[in-house]
């Protein structure tokens, strides 16, 4: 390895995925690559759906067996789903899957004692029936909830099982329902109207925290050589993802596309009006004092159980097919819970139109160019919304994640919005964490030098804006009935 560059490996943990990989950084350099990739595969039991989080620890260390030397490491992951620990330390079971249905109705009973905008107002975040709060009140009275002695987020998980140490990481705390976006720290009302405990969870940690040194049994199995620290990183996937969108200055939207679409602005200061809570829009933490205000839309999950309904075909075939397909022909609310479950998404999607009045899509191409339309149009919206209740114009909107490697939804984005879309990096997530670890080891500076590095050393795509907004305007308007 050159002189004066490190090496970090980034666990990457998604919702059908997991990664590690291993990123050297150097004083203006910044190289990823993949040390290992494993699959994620929830498992339906009699008792519900549940993540397999013994296999994903299995992928972890033979991921950090392929690494080699590394300087740190550092582990990011969906957000909401924990595990509960006993008195020893041991998990209580296999975590809940947040498709899980044990939240169907729950909703309603939190609000019973704290009402819904009291709820927006106090946490900033935006209703969504998996957050960790709703899982939390569904849980109540169970045996496993009632022999826990500790809760940890995913990541957290993870990191104790690899240091032995505990901690609750803040960007992915954020996403609990029970943190005060404000202060930054738990909301004690909150949670005491809801009588959950929060000594369940560990202290506190920030973004470049250290989270313990990875344990005697962990070097043997992977074969590294000790001292390895482990940092805490922005663990919630999503502000690891943030982190590396290469913008300069403050006048700038990020859509982080995969499974979901997480669309909206970089601010500091939460939006707790009425007004954000009734556009759904949720205030979640970032790094260095930063709040992530953002909209929650399905994202390419639509096309990815399509995909498997379709027996799995050529994805550039397909969207080879969807680009000859008239444009916003048929459209659909990607953001409606309607599509949040698993199974018959080509025939749900074929249904909203139906049910809307729209030409219903039949071929997989049509079904395929439906899809990207309806993204395009809810980034569209989110995006516009998102300035005008934060009071915060943008002059250009980076794609960043698994999406950018889909060019016609990066130029239907571009269209949509009527602004500029910067594509890349595609691995946003990675290169976040791993800048976070650099970063708490010296080698990078703040959040902008973080951000002129990628500039510098990751490859982007421009796509400018074409045709008129006004046929997207008419097809919100389908949507609306305004």
């Amino acid at each position: 390895m050159s002189a004066g560059v490190k090496a970090y490996a980034a666990v990457d943990l998604g919702a059908s995925s997991g990664r590690v990989m291993v990123g050297r950084v150097g004083p203006d350099s910044l190289e990823l690559t993949e040390a290992h990739r494993f699959p994620n595969r929830p498992v339906r039991v009699p008792e519900g759906l549940r993540w397999d989080v013994l296999g994903l620890y299995g992928g972890v260390l033979d991921g950090l067996r392929a690494a080699g030397r590394v300087d740190s490491v550092g582990i990011d992951s969906w957000a909401v789903d924990y595990g509960l620990l006993d008195g020893d330390g041991a998990l209580l079971g296999n975590p809940v899957h947040y498709r899980d249905a044990r939240t169907e109705g729950i909703a309603e009973k939190v609000w019973a004692s704290v009402p819904a905008p009291e709820l927006y107002a106090a946490t900033g975040l935006q209703y969504a029936p998996f957050n960790t709060l709703y899982q939390l009140v569904a849980a109540r009275g169970s045996s496993q909830l009632a022999h826990a002695e500790r809760l940890l987020l995913m990541p957290d998980l993870l990191t104790y099982w690899l240091t032995g140490e505990q901690g609750t990481e803040l960007t992915n705390a954020s996403t609990t329902q029970l943190i005060d976006p404000r202060t930054r720290e738990w909301s004690y009302d909150v949670a005491a109207r809801l009588g959950v405990d929060l000594d369940l969870f560990a202290p506190l940690r920030q973004p470049g925290d250290p989270a313990g040194l990875l344990r005697p049994e962990v070097l043997e199995e992977t074969g590294l050589e000790g001292p390895v620290p482990v940092t805490a990183v922005g663990s919630h996937d999503t502000a690891s993802a943030v982190a590396a969108v290469p913008a300069s200055g403050e006048r700038f939207a990020y859509i982080c596309t995969g499974t979901w679409s997480l669309a909206g602005l970089e601010l500091s200061a939460p939006v707790l009006t009425e007004e954000s809570r009734l556009a759904n829009f949720t205030n979640e933490l970032g790094l260095d004092g930063t709040v992530r205000y953002l909209r929650n839309i399905m994202g390419l999950w639509l096309l990815q159980e399509c995909v498997r309904a379709w027996g799995d075909p050529d994805l550039g075939g397909l969207l080879l097919d969807a680009a000859k397909v008239p444009a916003l022909r048929s459209v659909v609310d990607a953001g409606d819970a309607a599509f949040l479950a698993p199974g018959r998404m080509p025939e749900r999607i074929a249904e909203a139109c139906r049910a809307s009045g729209q030409p219903v899509p039949g071929s997989p191409g049509e079904i395929t160019r439906c899809i990207l339309d309806s993204l395009a149009l809810a980034h569209r919206k989110a995006v516009q919304d998102a300035q005008r209740l934060a009071g915060h114009p943008v002059d250009v909107v980076h794609v960043v994640g698994g999406g950018t490697r889909n060019a016609l939804l990066c130029q239907l984005t571009a269209d949509a919005c009527g602004l500029p879309v910067i594509a890349g990096p595609t691995e946003a997530a990675a290169l976040g964490n791993v800048l976070v670890q650099a970063r708490a080891h010296g080698l990078v500076g703040d959040l902008a030098g973080m951000r002129g590095l990628l500039t510098r050393t990751q490859p982007l795509t421009r796509y400018e804006p074409q045709g008129d907004t006004a046929r997207w305007r008419e097809a919100q308007a389908r949507l609306t009935g305004a």
